[in-house]
């Protein structure tokens, strides 16, 4: 990011001369990447490029639903989702339908098909719980909305990355991402991969660059949804962790990857971080469980998942034990809701303020996994002898 905005800081698409033509040659490089990394099979313009995943999310969800529609969700969404839908059927006079999930955190497809209605227009999933780590079965669910004619809209902040998404095979219409998280990203980045026959209206309207004598936003991708001036820094990081991604999945195919396309070098990339993050979180989740006063939250055994556990020790508040643990012995979580209120109603956390949340990645190791096991086991005996 600071390599390439140095030598090609300058506004993209505003002006033809050397470093601007650079620059541009980069973003649609980068909507390529994505593409293939995606297998989105479509135009890659419209791979958009958003302030963050909450920004991609309200330009669907506000962009798709009017008046009359109906829009069918589940109880394991981040606000991000649940918001804006509350906004719509507060104020845009849109009905929901919320599925609930079960004890371990899993939708069934079925619930969603029983759910749609023929005013639903909009079918919204979160691929991975950032409570829980439950994955779900976002090929199954795709099915079934697209079998009923509605716009199949998924929110992978927690498992683009880390596990592999086909869009064409999961029957994603809308798939939203963000930079900062399982992508190896910057902060301030996120994005939206829209299929070919999905049209959203523009929820901003202003300069682009091209098409500047027209009084009216283009309607050409990506500028009918990229207005001002894209983000140039966070994009030459997607950019360089997607080129990154590549060179680890052909370190892993060995002599065979130094011939496979950048879809399939990636693949491979994903299946060893979806490897290592699951023995660092299976290491976790084991050790936590054998603790008398230790309650963890979310899948068991052999179920999908993502590394993403919660735990809270007795009636401890969430936010002491995690300062605790922060103080006390270095240990980095997030305590309280996580934004995503109905998921600590339905597990009854709400009076402790949530729940602790681990969520080792790539690039944690043994000893990390070692200090937070320790931490919780000596914390839990505090509880114990107070």
């Amino acid at each position: 990011m600071d390599s390439f905005f140095r030598g090609f800081g300058v506004n993209p698409g505003r002006a033809g001369h050397e470093l601007a033509v650079e620059a541009e040659k980069m973003i649609v490089e980068t909507r390529g990447l994505l593409a293939k990394f995606f297998n989105h099979r479509g135009d890659p313009e419209r791979v958009i490029f958003t302030q963050n995943a909450t920004d991609s999310l309200n330009i669907a969800l506000c962009g798709l639903l009017r008046s009359g529609d109906h829009v069918v969700t589940t109880r394991l969404e981040h606000n991000s989702v649940l918001r804006p839908i509350r906004h719509l059927e507060r104020d845009g006079g849109v009905s929901v339908t919320r599925v609930g999930r079960d004890a371990q955190g899993y939708i069934d497809p079925e619930d969603i098909r029983n759910a749609i209605t023929p005013k639903t227009k909009v079918v919204v999933v979160n691929h991975g719980s950032n409570v829980l780590g439950s994955v779900q079965d976002i090929e199954a669910i795709g099915k079934i909305s697209r079998a009923a004619g509605t716009v199949f809209v998924v929110d992978s902040c927690q498992s683009a990355g880390v596990l592999p998404i086909d869009v064409e095979a999961m029957g994603i219409d809308v798939l939203v991402f963000t930079g900062h998280k399982g992508l190896f990203g910057p902060m301030g980045i996120g994005g939206m991969v829209i299929h070919q026959d999905v049209e959203l209206p523009p929820a901003r309207v202003g300069g682009t660059g091209v098409d500047s004598i027209s009084p009216f936003q283009p309607d050409v991708y990506p500028y009918h949804l990229e207005a001002g001036t894209v983000n140039l820094p966070g994009i030459a990081g997607l950019n360089a962790a997607q080129k990154w991604f590549a060179e680890l999945g052909r370190a892993q195919l060995g002599d065979a990857g130094k011939t496979v396309s950048h879809q399939q070098a990636c693949k491979a990339a994903l299946t060893h971080i979806e490897s290592v993050e699951l023995g660092h979180i299976n290491r976790l989740a084991s050790s936590l469980r054998e603790m008398d006063r230790v309650t963890v939250y979310g899948p068991e055994g052999n179920a999908r998942r993502t590394a993403t556990l919660s735990v809270n020790i007795d009636n401890m508040p969430a936010g002491q034990l995690g300062e605790m643990l922060d103080a006390d012995y270095h240990v980095c979580v997030r305590a309280g809701l996580h934004c995503a209120p109905l998921v600590h109603m339905d597990e009854g956390t709400v009076e402790q303020k949530g729940a602790v949340r681990f969520s080792p990645g790539y690039f944690s190791d043994q000893e990390d996994i070692d200090q937070a096991v320790a931490g919780i086991a000596d914390l839990s005996e505090i509880v114990t002898h107070a």
